[in-house]
């Protein structure tokens, strides 16, 4: 058997390794100074390593992102794009694809999110790369199955649209009705993470349902890519949260319960319904193994 082979994923590996370690060898807190931005806000700079010039409140937010993506996010690549090699299932690739999206959903944030610094060629390599490798395998993959829709699964694709909304809302209606500006947007013009949760990630919770219900296989990829970003950024909390209560930062309850729970919880409940639905795809590609 000929194994498949993928060497925009094994760049891709390299790549993160590259700035999730650059970005961890920036946890310290001790450099920060006050800056007056261009809102005429007094804000606290980082200060050190590869995100001296990011905000003192978003650093320690980067970092633990770093954390989660090298300990968590690149040993499932490695594992997953193993499984891709030594098979020759669609499953396999939908598994890589949606790890695929995850990097290129980290990628964005990084060279969209990040001030300018000496690693912005990798980000944008990063970006490029799991963008179109992600395409690559979506274009390849000989995809028609579809999984069953449970009220259970409906219900947590609605929830999920809508806490995207709900959870970045409170910070952003305040700033229209008084004409400021975000009271968190310190040093940044805007605020990359509303966009792709709000404009990307939420419709497509509701894109995903109307496809599965339709029976449209599309759906079924969506819907694991959906699911694999849940468990990440759920995951993600954790590192983030603590890097920023070891950094100082207090952050208020309710903020703590809207986006940090919030997001565990989906999180876990993602992992449920991705464990669930790829049981099902394997039992199908089981028979379809004896009937062929």
């Amino acid at each position: 058997m000929t194994k498949r082979r993928d060497s925009i994923a094994v760049i891709i590996i390299l790549l993160m390794c590259v700035t999730t370690i650059m970005g961890i060898l920036s946890l310290d807190f001790s450099h920060a100074y006050d800056f007056e931005n261009q809102y005429g806000q007094t804000i606290s700079i980082y200060g050190y390593g590869i995100y001296a010039f990011d905000s003192y409140f978003k650093a320690p937010i980067f970092i633990g992102t770093d954390m989660c993506m090298l300990f968590v996010l690149v040993p499932m690549f490695l594992y997953t794009y193993g499984k891709y090699r030594n098979g020759e299932d669609s499953v396999s690739e939908l598994k890589l694809i949606s790890v695929y999206a995850v990097v290129l959903y980290y990628a964005v944030s990084l060279a969209f999110g990040v001030t300018y610094n000496r690693l912005f060629l990798v980000y944008v390599a990063l970006f490029s790369l799991s963008l179109f490798g992600m395409f690559w395998h979506v274009k390849k993959v000989k995809w028609n199955q579809t999984i069953t829709v449970t009220r259970g699964l409906k219900l947590y694709l609605i929830l999920s649209g809508a806490a995207l909304i709900v959870a970045w809302f409170p910070d952003i209606i305040p700033s229209i009705i008084t004409g400021d500006t975000l009271s968190l947007i310190e040093i940044y013009t805007t605020e990359n993470t509303y966009v792709l949760d709000m404009g990307i990630i939420s419709p497509l919770c509701f894109v995903c349902l109307y496809l599965l219900q339709k029976r449209e296989p599309l759906g079924t990829m969506i819907l694991v890519i959906l699911l694999k970003a849940c468990i990440i950024v759920g995951i993600m909390m954790i590192p983030q949260t603590l890097c920023q209560c070891a950094s100082g930062i207090e952050i208020a309850l309710p903020a703590l319960l809207t986006k940090s729970a919030s997001f565990l919880i989906l999180g876990g409940f993602a992992l449920y319904f991705n464990r669930r639905i790829y049981r099902e795809l394997e039992e199908v590609k089981t028979i379809l193994l004896k009937s062929s």
